[in-house]
């Protein structure tokens, strides 16, 4: 017999419809990742209520302390418009001694900087593109080990924030510009990397101990060469109207075996090398002469029914409710120990 469990779902602020403040249902609440998980947990079985962590760190802790959970699946990614504080809510989780879904803290922190990130895993062999950080104020002088084409982030975004077509730069005078636009607009560090080419492929892992890759998920870009986007832009990732112009979709990725084998073998180490727990996506490029580049590590992952994680989910044989009955369980399994 499955035990039902008391479930709190820690969503971000803005992600809850005003008149629909316990997800209960309604055409504004379709679309959001939000409404999909807590529909699969009451559909499962499990009490659900919804808390929304607002800028007070004091009215969270009661308003988590009030609904007396028995687990905490979290959604949030920020607190007070600073994603870099998504780090923050998994330790008051911790320090609280609630069992939570997802990445704790110290893997957030690590997941979130995207340098530092970077630096680990090159330090441990896991291949990364080559880049450098610019602080603001600092002096742009790109290093010699670096050229041109060059990609231009943010350093602390995620789901492609601040990524555009002209975040590809082709020489100096672009990248300066590049980087003062993100010290400028995005109050960020910038990180600036070589362009790869190759296959952009997404693969998730599920597990604490024992992972599993699942079947990866591809961006195919089908618009002639030269002619159209060939980054995942925020646009290209969210922005359908987009896609359909350029014949950009994403679908299975059509990996052989031993390819397969090998890209398993990295994202589990990454998983980790970077703490990673139940649940993240690591976004690679598989170049034509067959080497494995790590591009992200994305540790709190849409979840929505439809998307990347759930749709390789779907793939290996995991249907949506199973997914996040399995999320949910470990926390609480987790939390329990």
């Amino acid at each position: 017999m499955k035990r039902m469990l008391r479930v709190t779902t820690l969503v971000d602020w803005d992600s809850v419809p005003a008149d629909d403040p316990q997800l209960q249902g309604g055409d504004k609440a379709l679309n959001v990742t939000e409404y999909h998980v807590v529909s699969a947990l009451r559909q499962l079985g499990h009490t659900v209520t919804i808390v929304t962590a607002h800028s007070s760190a004091q009215e969270l802790v009661e308003d988590l302390t009030a609904s007396k959970p028995d687990v905490v699946f979290n959604l949030t990614e920020q607190f007070r418009h600073d994603r870099r504080l998504d780090t923050n809510i998994a330790a008051l989780l911790e320090l609280m001694g609630i069992p939570f879904t997802g990445t704790g803290s110290s893997g957030l922190m690590l997941a979130r900087d995207k340098s530092l990130s970077k630096e680990i895993l090159g330090y441990h062999r896991i291949k990364v593109p080559g880049f450098v950080t610019f602080y603001p104020g600092q002096r742009i002088a790109l290093p010699r080990a670096l050229t041109f084409p060059l990609v231009v982030k943010p350093a602390y975004t995620d789901g492609s924030e601040g990524i555009a077509n002209a975040s590809l730069v082709t020489h100096g005078e672009a990248l300066k510009e590049r980087v003062l636009f993100i010290h400028n607009h995005w109050k960020q560090t910038a990180i600036v990397e070589e362009y790869v080419e190759g296959r952009e492929c997404y693969i998730s892992v599920l597990g604490q101990k024992r992972l599993a890759a699942l079947p990866g998920r591809e961006i195919f870009f089908t618009a002639e060469e030269g002619s159209g986007p060939v980054l995942a832009t925020y646009r290209v990732k969210w922005d359908v109207a987009y896609q359909t112009k350029w014949g950009i979709r994403f679908g299975d990725a059509d990996l052989d075996d031993v390819t397969f084998a090998r890209v398993a073998k990295t994202c589990k180490k990454v998983f980790r090398l970077m703490q990673l727990r139940d649940y993240a996506r690591i976004d690679l490029r598989l170049t034509p002469e067959g080497r494995i580049l790590v591009l992200e590590v994305n540790p709190n992952p849409d979840i929505a029914f439809g998307e990347e994680v759930a749709e390789s989910a779907e793939r290996a044989g995991i249907d949506y409710d199973a997914l996040i009955s399995q999320i949910v369980t470990a926390a609480y399994k987790r939390g329990a120990r």
